[in-house]
């Protein structure tokens, strides 16, 4: 992650983090998490490739949807919602 680049709408974390309590400056740790998973996201990809990255955080996992613009991740829009847990867990073999 230290060589990552990382972008994001202001307007848009403002609404992220007053819808979803995340920030995307906080966001971008999951990518850090050496177990995350990064997954396509098929159902949001129709003008621009995105993908998902589920990663640990704060003792939650954080889902992040994100796309790659000019070798930057620019973050879409991020939560600790329960599928995220439930593919990172399964894709990572942990059984809680």
């Amino acid at each position: 992650m230290s060589n990552a680049r990382f972008d994001w709408g202001t307007d848009k974390d403002v609404e992220n983090e007053k819808k979803h309590g995340v920030s995307f400056s906080g966001a971008q740790y999951a990518f850090a998490d050496p177990r995350r998973v990064i997954a396509n996201d098929i159902a949001h990809s129709q003008t621009e490739e995105r993908f998902y990255c589920f990663g640990e955080l704060d003792g939650g996992v954080l889902t992040v949807r994100f796309t790659y613009r000019a070798s930057v991740i620019r973050i879409i829009d991020a939560g600790y919602w329960r599928k995220g847990k439930a593919i990172y867990e399964r894709k990572n073999q942990i059984h809680g």
